[in-house]
């Protein structure tokens, strides 16, 4: 028999539900995903650290856990919320079911609650704290401790610890990848490509980097407030004046355009899921697309000498940036989404050519 749990929000509002995975009490930033699949994707995208995660899709875990398909060595979310939790996957790839696996990654979770209502709040009144608790005798106490909540040390919390290499089997190219809290698919990628890949500390300084020989740096994904990686930021200042090509995703697209002088604010809710749909404008062509922020690079903030590729087609904010002044290019969304939608792995094609016409 499953022991009720309770989620109170920052508002006063709470829920009831049933505990799964670990037993313990937790406080984070609400936030929810709109992805139908790929629930050990987001389980295991540093992106979420700090943030309890709420799956809109109602049935989670049918096809248990699967460890090859993990995107990080283990989750960084600080709760999993579900409507119903399959206790018995079938699939011939499945190695365990998700009760066990968020046990073993100390994540508590809570289920045959209405995600629905829950996330309706979100979407209107915007992220908020939220607590997950197993009795509401200190509610009062409980709301002040979820209003204090703050993620912090994002970014450092996420990194590698030190560089790590990974060879291709038909090496043409070096590059390194800042890691920010780095998606593994992203380093698949390239080595696919024919790229020798170093990935490096998000603290690796631009002299380390530039001592790599690197033809071209892939600047990752991560959590957090951009604005708050002041050191990473002045890094890839120094790192763009030497004209290597770049390519950047999700918070490596913030962190560029904050090294060329443009700004970033927090959006309502954020933009997290694998239908998202990015305009480019160029060609006027809509992609479908994986996401996972909550901030955005505000576009009139842009400097004279980049300008957007591409927009989100919900709400028009900065999707993507071209760099007139260097062999330099970002996008907002995921292209190397796995479990998909994979409409815009063409980017790291794109980004292969920037570096074979730079090395002629």
């Amino acid at each position: 028999m499953s022991r009720s749990a309770y989620l109170i929000l920052e508002n006063g509002t709470y829920f009831e539900g049933k505990a799964f995975g670990a037993e313990k009490e937790t406080t984070g930033e609400l936030v929810f995903t709109t992805a139908m699949t790929g629930y050990l994707e987001t389980l295991t995208d540093p992106s979420y650290y700090g943030q309890v995660v709420i799956q809109t899709f109602p049935l989670i875990g049918n096809y248990g856990v699967i460890p090859s398909d993990f995107e990080s060595k283990s989750p960084a979310l600080k709760a999993y919320i579900v409507r119903n939790w399959c206790q018995a996957p079938s699939n011939f790839r499945c190695e365990g079911n998700l009760d066990t696996f968020l046990k073993s990654a100390d994540i508590p979770g809570l289920y045959d609650i209405d995600t629905r209502a829950l996330t309706r709040i979100v979407r209107e009144y915007g992220v908020m704290n939220c607590k997950l608790t197993y009795t509401l005798d200190n509610l009062e106490k409980d709301i002040e401790e979820i209003r204090q909540y703050r993620v912090t040390d994002a970014v450092k919390s996420t990194s590698i610890d030190s560089k790590v290499e990974f060879k291709s089997e038909k090496p043409e190219y070096n590059v390194v990848l800042i890691d920010y809290g780095a998606k593994h698919n992203i380093g698949r990628e390239l080595v696919k490509r024919g790229c020798n890949l170093t990935v490096v500390p998000y603290s690796a300084t631009a002299e380390e980097i530039l001592e790599l020989d690197p033809d071209g740096i892939m600047l990752s994904n991560g959590p957090g407030d951009p604005q708050e990686n002041v050191e990473a930021i002045a890094t890839l200042k120094k790192l763009c004046e030497h004209k290597i090509p770049t390519f950047g995703i999700c918070l490596g697209h913030q962190l560029l355009a904050l090294s060329q002088g443009a700004r970033t604010e927090k959006l309502h809710y954020g933009h997290r899921g694998a239908n998202q749909p990015a305009k480019e404008l160029s060609t006027d062509r809509v992609y479908i697309t994986s996401q996972n922020h909550g901030y955005a690079v505000i576009n009139d903030s842009i400097p004279d000498t980049a300008e957007v590729s591409f927009v989100n087609g919900n709400d028009g904010t900065c999707e993507g940036i071209n760099y007139k002044n260097m062999p330099a290019f970002s996008v907002q969304f995921h292209p190397e989404a796995c479990g998909g939608p994979k409409d815009t792995a063409f980017l790291f094609d794109r980004f292969i050519e920037m570096i074979k016409e730079h090395k002629k």
